[in-house]
């Protein structure tokens, strides 16, 4: 995974609720057994449609902005606890979430695979969504070591919440393997000590 320390960028609003996993990554698309390629199919069946033409005016489709931040609707990654939902969406490109509320298991692995998930009360969610209608190339900052999200015009400074083991780990790239042999020392001296 890449480290993840600051990211500037423009966003992508998905002003939709209740987006659940199969919606984020099909069923049919989950046969592969490696992280790549899903992102080709991240929201497949609300970009392309029965003829595998784009949809002109689904975002993603039809706003051009190479945003590294989703913004989404209430409720987002319900449904089945699929992992590839998190990886179809860190392999299109994007490396945080907006969302007024997660599904738990979705905030898990996303979390879990490097891809940050910010939780705002709806207000600061409209309050972007609204920011992003008006000027759809707004730049906005994702500070993870201050944990703060904040608009380059300074309207918004907001802080926001991760667990210190999440923060480490995405701050230095680490899968939970790759955290456990960082600690391996503090680990294998724990276990002297209780011999």
């Amino acid at each position: 995974m890449d480290k993840f320390k600051k990211i500037d960028s423009t966003i992508m609003p998905l002003n939709i609720e209740n987006i659940d996993t199969d919606q984020i990554i099909p069923a049919r698309f989950l046969k592969a057994v490696t992280r790549d390629g899903f992102g080709d199919n991240l929201f497949r069946d609300w970009r392309y449609d029965n003829n595998q033409n784009l949809i002109e005016d689904f975002n993603l489709n039809k706003i051009k902005n190479d945003s590294k931040i989703l913004l989404a609707g209430r409720n987002f990654g319900c449904g089945s606890s699929r992992e590839h939902a998190a990886w179809a969406i860190y392999d299109y490109g994007f490396r945080v979430v907006l969302s007024s509320f997660f599904a738990d298991i979705f905030k898990s692995n996303a979390l879990n695979n490097g891809l940050l998930v910010i939780q705002f009360d709806q207000k600061i969610i409209d309050e972007i969504f609204k920011k992003t209608s008006d000027d759809i190339h707004s730049s906005f900052s994702v500070d993870l070591e201050e944990q703060r999200f904040f608009s380059e015009d300074g309207f918004f400074d907001e802080r926001f919440e991760v667990n210190e083991y999440n923060k480490t780990c995405l701050i230095n790239g680490f899968d939970n393997i790759d955290y456990l042999l960082n600690i391996k020392d503090k680990i294998l001296k724990f276990e002297e000590s209780k011999q």
